[in-house]
């Protein structure tokens, strides 16, 4: 899959920090992406890193001084105003902050700041009592007020508040910063203002203290179903079971463990919500009765007891109202349309995401899916992609779902 970020040209502004050499690993990721970088670095910047070492990783000469030293020639900001699809200072320290604001075009890089036609991002770099002053906090939402994006440390991606603690943001961050910026444009923010409620992950019911029944969902295709959530401008909560992943922090991710804790989280918090994707792989049963102590090995069989789960989808489903959507997942090994039309007609379900454990590499575990998106209306069929670019044909159907509720 082509990378959103080939072919774009990116000016990499690089300011006096000690986070300057970090710049480096931002423009080895641009590259691995496929994006053009043109370096502009102020004379306080060229004390921390060398020109020679910006222009080996891109391949261009680093513009610092509005006249080439060599023979005169003029750079102009203007030019690379126009030039490029975004504009990155990483790092920016309280000094720029200051220039960019007050518009003290005294270098190259705050010049060609002012001349650009692109977007701005701004990752700040300071130590915590500069960034903590009452001046560049100012100076940081005047910067935010006019459309530039300020990429902080802890935020994860775009920044909508001011929280960080001045140290920049790690180079990966920055890059999927931009990487999002161009997505959202490119699909755009039908999300935007609606609240929607994800499950994602596995659960685990306990049979003893350090046994429990689970399965082997890897919380990959939830998690990613959230985040494009979030990038199409929803406000998400994740009921997420117990997984090892993380998300990003504007995410209202609700930790549980077993389904009745799973069902409780979702059903006290449905009725606010615009929408809800239920992915978890929720176990149907679990067990009748807990040992408080751990079950020893005996020379006997053991026999388990169990007893049905509560059902999180037909609850919801009786729950929800002509205003609202409800999307089920269903993963079948047999008959698989006729066994998710049913739970679709079942659970009162707008659409259902089908999945089936005969196509090989999906389903669990797995970086990729294959799926069926079921409507009452017919079955919609899908090539086998990365749960990423899934997430997105999902979140797609989603919204459209919504945009033909009845008013």
């Amino acid at each position: 899959m082509t990378d959103i970020l080939s072919g774009k040209k990116i000016v990499l502004g690089i300011t006096g920090s000690i986070a300057a050499y970090k710049s480096c690993l931002i423009i080895r990721e641009l590259i691995r992406r496929g994006a053009e970088v043109q370096v502009v670095i102020t004379p306080a910047g060229k004390e921390f890193i060398t020109p020679i070492t910006l222009s080996a990783l891109t391949h261009k000469p680093v513009i610092s001084d509005f006249f080439s030293q060599r023979d005169g020639t003029w750079h102009s900001h203007v030019d690379l105003g126009l030039w490029a699809d975004a504009m990155l200072i990483a790092p920016c320290t309280a000094s720029t902050l200051g220039k960019m604001v007050h518009g003290v075009a005294d270098n190259m890089l705050v010049t060609t700041y002012l001349s650009m036609k692109a977007p701005v991002f701004i990752a700040p770099a300071m130590d915590l009592d500069m960034y903590a002053h009452p001046s560049t906090q100012q100076n940081l939402r005047t910067l935010s007020s006019w459309g530039n994006h300020i990429i902080e440390p802890g935020s994860g991606f775009l920044a909508s508040g001011l929280e960080g603690k001045g140290r920049m943001e790690e180079p990966t961050v920055i890059v999927d910063g931009l990487s999002e910026y161009f997505i959202t444009q490119s699909l755009g923010e039908g999300l935007r203002g609606r609240k929607i409620l994800i499950t994602a992950g596995p659960t685990h019911e306990k049979i003893d203290p350090v046994r429990y029944i689970g399965n082997y969902s890897s919380g990959k295709m939830g998690f990613a179903i959230a985040e494009e959530c979030r990038r199409r401008g929803a406000e998400v909560w994740l009921i997420a079971g117990p997984v090892q992943r993380e998300c990003d922090k504007r995410i209202h991710r609700v930790d549980v463990e077993s389904c009745e804790q799973m069902y409780e989280a979702c059903t006290s918090r449905f009725a606010e919500m615009d929408a809800a994707i239920l992915c978890a792989a929720v176990a149907d049963f679990r067990v009748l009765s807990v040992s408080e102590e751990k079950i020893k090995r005996g020379k006997e069989g053991f026999t388990l007891s169990l007893q049905p789960n509560p059902d999180i989808a037909a609850t919801l489903g009786r729950m929800k109202r002509a205003d609202q959507c409800l999307v089920g997942f269903a993963l079948e090994t047999d008959h698989e349309e006729e066994h998710a039309i049913e739970k679709l007609n079942k659970k009162n379900l707008d659409f259902i995401v089908l999945n089936s454990m005969r196509n090989e590499g999906t389903c669990f575990q797995s970086d990729d899916n294959q799926i069926s998106i079921i409507t009452r209306d017919g079955a919609r069929h899908f090539d086998k992609k990365s749960k990423q670019d899934v997430a997105c044909d999902i979140v797609s159907a989603l919204i459209e779902s919504i945009d033909n509720r009845p008013i």
